[in-house]
């Protein structure tokens, strides 16, 4: 368990983030911060300041709005992320990423592992690098481990979007960034997704601008 003389410095930064009304500021890559010195959680916030955080992190990611936000990303080095999806895509792009409806959960301290060897390439995006999108290929189905905000453990296997959502999210709690895993010749404006490159999957940008899609 932290000491308090560890707890202090991170209680004292998130309650002065949550002195602010609204949203709070989401971090940009080149932030140190989204890159290392990331803390497993083990109560250096007190109940209270913490579930206000999480509230304020639900708050900001549906303001953004994403379907899912680490704590590094407001600036706070702490093992914490928040995940939600409403999923309101066609019939056609439901089936062709396995989108499906997700509800707010929050977790603490979470690892996954593949399930299987599938692997899928879509677009996808994040909002500490705002304006950009590029292809990450990603496994189809894992393994979530992780404890609820009550502390009770996790342990569930996801599939499709969702899974993507999971690795996403947990890779931010490792210092990743989803461009350190997407194809660099997919990386595309969010103008040029909408105008070109919108189709359910990836195979005409992978045409276009040539590079290879998994399996």
């Amino acid at each position: 368990m932290a000491s308090p003389s560890d707890r202090a410095p991170l209680a004292e930064q998130v309650e002065e983030l949550l002195a602010a009304d609204g949203p709070l500021t989401v971090v940009a890559a080149g932030d140190p911060v989204l890159r290392g010195g990331i803390e497993p959680y083990d109560g250096q916030l007190d109940p209270g300041l913490f579930a206000r955080f999480v509230e304020a992190l639900r708050v900001t990611m549906h303001a953004a709005p994403g379907v899912g936000l680490a704590a590094p990303q407001v600036g706070v080095p702490l093992r914490i992320a928040v995940v939600e999806d409403p999923a309101p895509v066609s019939d056609e792009v439901r089936v062709a990423r396995g989108r499906v409806p997700q509800p707010f959960r929050v977790l603490v301290n979470p690892s996954y592992e593949p399930v299987g060897p599938g692997r899928a390439a879509f677009f996808e995006g994040c909002l500490s690098v705002p304006g950009w999108q590029a292809v990450v290929a990603r496994h189809t189905e894992v393994r979530l481990r992780a404890l609820d905000e009550g502390g009770r453990s996790v342990d569930e296997v996801f599939a499709g979007w969702p899974a993507r959502i999971v690795q996403h999210e947990t890779d931010h709690l490792d210092g990743t960034l989803y461009l350190d895993l997407a194809e660099p010749r997919s990386l595309s404006s969010n103008e040029a997704v909408a105008e070109r490159w919108a189709q359910p999957v990836p195979d005409a940008a992978a045409k276009a601008l040539g590079f290879q899609l998994p399996g």
